[in-house]
């Protein structure tokens, strides 16, 4: 377990700089062209806030902490007239960020290591998921017009 600390305490020192590689593969890319319509700043401060807290999502939040994230991402990305497929790209593209991030930052160099990495991996797998999984709950609450009504009081209050 040490490693998978040390490994994501590399990916937290490094989160700026993995949320700005993120928002270049996105703005780059032309299968998420529709991601146009979301603001620069809310992707990245929102892609950095997961890299920056890895380690809270990973071992501190609860399955509630990222239903309710996630929701709310896939409800956003809806009503901002962005394809669920896109979305779903999107979360797999931060999660392939971040292996390419591993891949050449993290040296590894005994068996020990690699249980440790694997364990990570292991629990970053089950987070990605998760987060689809929520992201599309929300973005289908959203097109069905099922949103959450503490959400629809918060935006009339801002």
């Amino acid at each position: 377990m040490m490693l998978a600390y040390r490994l994501v305490r590399l990916i937290e020192t490094h989160s700026d700089r993995l949320a700005s590689t993120l928002l270049e593969r996105v703005q780059g890319s032309e299968i998420l062209r529709d991601y146009q319509k979301v603001p620069t700043e809310e992707l990245k401060t929102r892609v950095y806030e997961i890299y920056r807290h890895l380690g809270d999502w990973l071992l501190g939040k609860t399955e509630f902490d990222i239903e309710q994230r996630y929701v709310e991402i896939g409800e956003r990305r809806a009503q901002q007239g962005v394809p669920l497929s896109q979305v779903v790209w999107t979360i797999i593209q931060t999660k392939e960020n971040l292996w390419d991030f591993l891949k050449r930052e993290a040296v590894l160099d005994r068996p020990v290591e690699i249980f440790g990495e694997l364990e990570l991996l292991q629990m970053l797998e089950q987070f990605f998921e998760r987060a689809i999984y929520y992201a599309t709950i929300g973005y289908e609450q959203a097109k069905s017009g099922n949103v959450r009504q503490e959400k629809a009081s918060n935006v009339v209050g801002n």
